[in-house]
């Protein structure tokens, strides 16, 4: 919840990766809001209300992802709303002749992106979810301390950069707005 608050207004990438995080660490746990407060809660160095708020806190998710039929797999709709922001900002940026370095940060990942959805399950899935699954998976290797091949880290570190990009004008159009 802490954390979130600060990727939210920060980077917006970064921030529906850690909010992916949470609901696998949810489904993890069971589901289970007694196990989260007793075997993850607990282990933070949090005041007794910090705790208390950060246990409601994955209440209320788990009480969204029983409701929006995602305790298995899936996003919350709070996540897949946000994704779908950066999608909307990504096409609007392609189409715009003002953003120059954008389309050429695109084209460079471009084929990264038509790779990845080769591989993947779902061969309709929106481009920025391609590169923020693509993230995320490699997020998820490096927590197993499994190995990443060259290949996938110099496409990862590619994706990456545009993503970057992509959320540093995400947090420019909602602080000052852009113009397309």
């Amino acid at each position: 919840m802490f954390i979130s608050k600060e990727l939210r207004k920060k980077n917006i990438a970064e921030y529906l990766l850690y909010m992916w995080q949470v609901e696998d660490t949810i489904r993890a746990f069971g589901c289970s809001l007694p196990r989260i407060r007793r075997e993850y809660v607990e282990r933070f160095d949090y005041s007794d209300e910090q705790k208390e708020d950060l246990a409601d806190w994955y209440g209320n998710l788990i009480r969204m992802m029983n409701e929006e039929g995602c305790r298995e797999t899936g996003h919350l709709q709070i996540n897949r709303v946000t994704l779908q922001l950066l999608s909307d900002l990504h096409r609007q940026l392609l189409s715009s002749p003002k953003f120059p370095f954008y389309n050429t940060a695109y084209y460079k990942v471009l084929p990264f992106i038509v790779e990845l959805r080769g591989r993947g399950a779902n061969k309709d899935e929106d481009e920025i979810e391609t590169c923020l699954n693509a993230l995320y998976g490699t997020l998820m290797l490096r927590l197993q301390k499994r190995e990443i091949t060259l290949n996938t880290q110099h496409a990862v570190t590619e994706i990456s950069s545009f993503i970057g990009m992509l959320s540093d004008y995400y947090k420019q159009d909602k602080e000052e707005g852009l113009t397309f």
